[in-house]
């Protein structure tokens, strides 16, 4: 339990520093640039706290990876403006609070990282249990929020002001923010359930990098859903990405031996 207590004190952390980032003069491509980069904190804390060893291949694989998202989020989200109040400040101020929010990042990217591993040698040691997990996870830092309160309330105020929506089937009306918070809370159980049973049967740089390609994939589905230009560099970022992941999951050594199968298989007269 005390193990458990750990975790969630990393885990709370991770969404409060990441979160409040924004606030620090980050601006959101910024932001999501710097999460594209979970890949290789991972394996650097993987490296120095595990003392792993990965191929040459592996590490040319998650480079690739990174930059193909790093390329992808940076062309997607240039054009998204910085807040407005960073035009009323004075310039030296700004900068040290753009560099504050950096640091901010820096800590919850490598924070992010050391939660992973730490989960990865939790299971080892006590057993795979994904569900056990999943509810003290998310259950213990409940009271945590209490500190949030005013600004969740606020929230939750303006979201109850939002125009009406029927939710069609049942016909139930209520505030469309409502409902995409309810759409949100379920879409995310389903996903955090299943990256909880991959921890259990996969390293944590393994599960860090199925994380990062469905965000990758979130990205490229905004681009097509809200017909965003797709240029040239997001076709080469998709190459690198496609490419990287190819390399981790060394496919060809699977399908080695069944083309040599097939190549030998008798031929029908």
């Amino acid at each position: 339990f005390r193990y458990y207590f750990i975790m969630v004190a990393m885990f709370f952390t991770v969404s409060v520093v990441n979160n409040y980032a924004l606030n620090l003069n980050i601006a959101m491509p910024l932001h999501m640039i710097f999460r594209s980069g979970s890949l290789i904190a991972s394996m650097a804390l993987g490296v120095i706290i595990l003392k792993k060893r990965y191929s040459v291949s592996k590490y040319t694989s998650i480079a690739l990876v990174s930059l193909g998202i790093f390329t992808c989020t940076f062309m997607s989200a240039k054009q998204v403006a910085s807040d407005s109040s960073l035009n009323e400040e004075d310039g030296l101020q700004a900068f040290l609070w753009w560099l504050l929010g950096i640091a901010a990042l820096t800590f919850a990217l490598l924070m992010s990282a050391r939660m992973g591993i730490f989960q990865e040698t939790l299971y080892k040691q006590f057993g795979k249990h994904s569900k056990e997990a999943l509810f003290y996870n998310h259950a213990l830092p409940l009271p945590g929020f209490l500190l949030l309160a005013p600004n969740i309330y606020h929230h939750a105020v303006l979201f109850s002001h939002s125009e009406p929506f029927q939710v069609p089937v049942i016909g139930l009306t209520l505030p469309i923010m409502w409902f995409y918070l309810l759409m949100n809370v379920v879409t995310q159980y389903v996903c955090i359930r299943g990256v909880f049973i991959l921890t259990t049967e996969c390293t944590s740089l393994t599960v860090t990098l199925v994380v990062t390609l469905r965000k990758f994939v979130s990205l490229i589905f905004s681009i097509l859903y809200f017909r965003n230009p797709f240029t040239a560099w997001h076709w080469l970022g998709t190459t690198f990405v496609f490419v990287g992941t190819v390399m981790y999951t060394e496919v060809w050594n699977s399908l080695g031996p069944f083309l040599a199968r097939w190549r030998k298989r008798p031929k029908e007269e």
